[in-house]
């Protein structure tokens, strides 16, 4: 059954592909998401043993009745596409689609673990998009209601007259915040669909430059108000802060900054190129002092327990998550301190810039900002 044919010809077992991706699992550590093509006889697809990185698949039927398959990172992919019944890839999993259309699947791992990277929900995907059963959108309107929870825990008498998103990642949170507190919802920032993402820039010196071209406020939704501004997350932190001063530019009475998860002090080790721990705002500081550097009157964390509850499907269906740019600590269990240190060096700004001897530069960046 395993065995592929090309004009009656014997030419591959699927046997050894999955041997194949068996022994990758066991030679790399990290997350991946594979996807690849063996000329002539299919397409191959695998999800490292974490499954850190989202993988999925979905077919679709012709006119003719033949079933095409397609494999994507994300569930919206497939979706725009019109394929249908949509899986997740399982962690360590390997599935082979032939070039009749069969489809094969095997565990290629002894001991898989679901432990995805929570940052996915938080900030990466796209908010219609589906990961290992949970809705990203879902999620972000869970965090804006725990959010809210924990302002009226912190101040209940918060005085807000208005609660609005930073665009757009921060949107779905900041809808539900609003609805959860009973406080009206506006748009409060139009964004340049033009400029690009200013994060993954080299150097301050553009970042900067791209930051009011980027967002610009709407003066009557600020003027005399206590508003509340809400993002996804705060990185380097100085973005925030220009966010504020712009927000008290127009008339802002008072501005009160929430993110919809904890304050991010560890490097993202599996794949994404985010900032070294040293260029983290919250790197060493408290969140009264993160408050006072960003200039906001009033600032709240979303709670790691909180963050992770707002991302879990129900309590039958609960696994870990990997936490570790808020933890420091790595699902894989042998990132070392060396090995991070190396990181801080190569992703710091100056290294970026090719100065790698030069003190590292006042960073002046755009966080990380989604284009929903």
């Amino acid at each position: 059954k395993r065995q592929l044919k090309i004009e009656d010809e014997l030419h591959l077992d699927v046997h050894q592909v999955f041997k194949a991706v068996r022994e990758v699992h066991y030679r790399l550590s990290g997350g991946y998401s594979v996807v690849g093509m063996i000329n002539g006889y299919g397409l191959f697809a695998f999800r490292d043993p974490f499954g850190i990185r989202p993988l999925v698949y979905g077919k679709s039927v012709d006119e003719n009745g033949v079933t095409e398959w397609a494999v994507a990172s994300e569930s919206v992919a497939l979706d725009t596409l019109g394929f249908e019944d949509v899986q997740d890839v399982a962690p360590g999993e390997c599935i082979f689609i032939s070039v009749d259309g069969k489809m094969y699947l095997e565990q290629c791992h002894s001991s898989p673990k679901l432990q995805n990277c929570i940052f996915e929900y938080v900030y990466f995907a796209r908010p219609d998009s589906v990961i290992d059963g949970m809705s990203v959108h879902k999620a972000r309107l869970n965090m804006g209601e725990r959010l809210a929870e924990k302002i009226m825990r912190l101040k209940p008498n918060h005085g807000i007259d208005v609660v609005m998103p930073i665009p757009d990642s921060g949107r779905y949170a900041a809808i539900q915040t609003a609805a959860r507190l009973g406080i009206e919802f506006r748009e409060g920032f139009v964004k340049n669909r033009y400029v690009g993402r200013t994060f993954i820039m080299p150097g301050q010196a553009q970042r900067k430059d791209s930051v009011r071209k980027k967002l610009n406020p709407l003066p009557d939704e600020f003027a005399g108000k206590t508003v509340l501004l809400v993002d996804d997350s705060i990185v380097r932190g100085n973005t925030s802060r220009k966010i504020v001063e712009m927000a008290r530019l127009v008339g802002a009475k008072k501005v009160y900054f929430a993110s919809s998860s904890p304050p991010l002090l560890h490097p993202n080790v599996y794949g994404i190129d985010m900032p070294a721990r040293s260029e983290y705002i919250a790197h060493g500081q408290s969140i009264s002092e993160i408050e006072k550097e960003i200039g906001a009157d009033f600032l709240v964390y979303q709670d790691l327990d909180d963050l992770i509850a707002a991302c879990t499907i129900s309590e039958e269906e609960a696994h870990e998550f990997d936490t570790s740019c808020f933890t420091g600590e790595y699902c894989t269990g042998d990132i070392t301190e060396e090995y991070l240190k190396l990181l801080e060096l190569q992703r710091n700004d100056s290294a970026k810039n090719g100065n790698g001897d030069a003190e590292p530069e006042e960073i002046d960046s755009m966080d990380i900002h989604n284009e929903d």
